[in-house]
């Protein structure tokens, strides 16, 4: 699945009603990816808010994992149009942006990922996600619009509020709810994080949008599953110290 549009994208399955599994990796660790790729997992996320978000060890990290044709997703840092733009430069299939408070937010989102009319970012096709200068311009900007997916992560009681006109802004494709986040914003006087949770899921029920719950194990993802998420990605390095500590048991 390659930069001339060839194969579904991750965003056209989804939306195609494809439960699709995932990885959320904090660069650098590209064995990690790798492995990942190996183990059979439908796409990986890549943090550039919590990981360095250096564009070329990026670029590393996209280059292994498509050697193995898994599609990458990466967590941009909060209000960063040109770090988005450099994102699907390189090759990503979306970006997820955090701290969206309100539509106005998403829209922004919205318009640096994607080419005019819907948005801003700068057209090239010399870039990796061009081929290299090797498309046809108006058929590039074509797939480009079809298959970049733009999510954004609500992450306060302020965005759970405002998760339906969120979810209203065109070239949108979905939220995800930043758990840790949306926690340590509720004040006294807020709802709590799972009342938060709640509004925005049947926002996302409501209103069509894609679902994306991040979890810590295979119980959890099934759940999330049954629960209506449409996608699922697994906070590696927490199920990994997990799996750590369980191996640090004493052996009898």
């Amino acid at each position: 699945m390659g930069a001339d549009g060839a194969g579904a994208s991750l965003r056209e399955r989804a939306h195609a009603g494809e439960k699709l599994l995932g990885v959320l990796v904090r660069m650098p660790c590209e064995e990690l990816v790798e492995m990942a790729a190996v183990a059979g997992f439908d796409y990986v996320l890549l943090d550039c808010e919590h990981g360095p978000g250096d564009v070329v060890p990026l670029r590393q990290h996209l280059l292994l994992a498509a050697v193995h044709g898994v599609p990458v997703v990466v967590r941009v840092g909060s209000g960063d149009p040109g770090m988005v733009l450099r994102v699907l430069d390189q090759g990503a299939e979306g970006v997820l942006v955090p701290h969206v408070d309100d539509a106005a937010q998403a829209a922004a989102a919205v318009a640096s990922a994607h080419y005019p009319p819907l948005g801003h970012r700068g057209f090239a096709t010399y870039s990796r996600a061009g081929r290299f200068g090797t498309v046809d311009p108006q058929a590039y900007q074509e797939d480009q619009l079809r298959r970049t997916l733009v999510m954004a992560m609500v992450e306060s009681p302020a965005g759970a509020a405002a998760a339906a006109d969120v979810l209203r802004t065109p070239g949108l494709d979905g939220i995800m709810v930043g758990p840790a986040d949306l926690a340590a914003a509720t004040g006294p006087g807020d709802p709590s994080p799972a009342e938060s949770t709640a509004r925005v899921h049947a926002a996302l029920a409501g209103g069509g949008g894609l679902r994306l719950d991040i979890v810590g194990g295979a119980a959890a993802a099934a759940a999330a599953f049954a629960d209506g998420a449409d996608l699922v990605v697994y906070n590696l390095a927490h199920a990994l110290v997990a799996h750590l500590r369980e191996l640090r048991l004493p052996l009898s």
